[in-house]
């Protein structure tokens, strides 16, 4: 069947021939989704997944081969990895499997996760830390040696994953939502770093029911498994993406970009307290917002807007 554009056109199918993936807890759920969609499209999948349980406790080489088993019955090429992304050293590993296998690597997509709910007040520094390995540091784990193979081939995406959770928060989950937060600031340096080397990096903010929502209350949510996110990693995943330094939330079916606002903002020559809280309605006015993307400086940006408010030019 031809593929369609919304304006009923047809499309061309959009493939990964040739080109080498590396998805990080593509065992089950999304990043399951996500190997079994490149590699139908053409791609050799490095499929990592220690298989550990939904804490990180444990591991079991079955999910990640079961995934290389379904892809190869497909006609599709796969290696299953079942180093964690945990440790430095296991995320080496990871990427030097597509090194070893295929002799290059193209594409990074780090899913894998884990949860340990508890109170603020409760939680254990061992549930942070464990937390924020896999997350956040597993994040760094596999971007580190990714990236100079990337730069030095002159080509790269790397998709990173961030939640709902780190953008707003949530309750109980204070070691999740630090690590996804630590994503987007990860990602935006990737992207800057990498912009002058053809590598280019996102960030996909998912919401599906997977293993991760086990626990929660599901039976009044719309249709909103990992299929209806996969299609959007895909498309950060090919060379056909033009973003970089950007966020997408993709949810039961709705995707859209998330974007870090500022209000215009006020400008005094000096401050007191008392002039900070008369002026707040104003210093909070977001009715005009403004975006200052990543790349190609929106660090600079900000700050060359809050000098020019301050020199009268802005």
């Amino acid at each position: 069947m031809a593929l369609l554009s919304a304006s009923g056109w047809p499309m061309a199918e959009l493939r990964f021939d040739d080109r080498v993936a590396v998805v990080t807890g593509a065992g089950r759920g999304l990043g399951r989704e996500y190997a079994l969609l490149l590699a139908s499209r053409g791609a050799s999948v490095v499929v990592n997944d220690p298989g550990s349980a939904l804490t990180g406790d444990g591991a079991d080489a079955g999910p990640a081969e079961q995934v290389v088993e379904e892809i190869r019955a497909a006609g599709g090429e796969a290696a299953a990895c079942t180093e964690s992304v945990a440790t430095a050293e296991g995320g080496q590993a990871i990427i030097a499997a597509a090194l070893e296998h295929y002799g290059r690597l193209d594409i990074l997509i780090h899913n894998a996760g884990n949860v340990r709910r508890a109170p603020l007040s409760e939680m254990s520094y061992d549930d942070f830390d464990a937390v924020l390995d896999v997350h956040l540091r597993g994040a760094f784990h596999v971007v580190r040696p990714a990236f100079p193979v990337m730069c030095a081939a002159g080509y790269g995406r790397v998709v990173l994953t961030s939640s709902i959770g780190g953008l707003y928060g949530n309750h109980d989950v204070a070691n999740y939502a630090a690590a996804k937060a630590g994503i987007i600031g990860l990602s935006n340096v990737v992207a800057l770093e990498g912009a002058e080397h053809g590598v280019r990096c996102n960030v996909i903010v998912p919401g599906a029911v997977t293993r991760m929502a086990e626990g929660l209350d599901t039976s009044a949510y719309p249709p909103m498994g990992p299929e209806l996110v996969a299609p959007v990693v895909g498309w950060l995943a090919h060379e056909n993406c033009c973003v970089t330094g950007e966020a997408l939330a993709a949810i039961a079916g709705r995707v859209a970009r998330v974007v870090v606002a500022e209000a215009p903002g006020v400008y005094q020559p000096s401050w007191s307290i008392e002039a900070v809280g008369e002026r707040i309605d104003e210093i909070r006015d977001v009715s005009e917002p403004l975006v200052f993307p990543v790349v190609p400086g929106g660090h600079s940006d900000h700050i060359g807007y809050s000098f020019g408010m301050a020199r009268g030019t802005t």
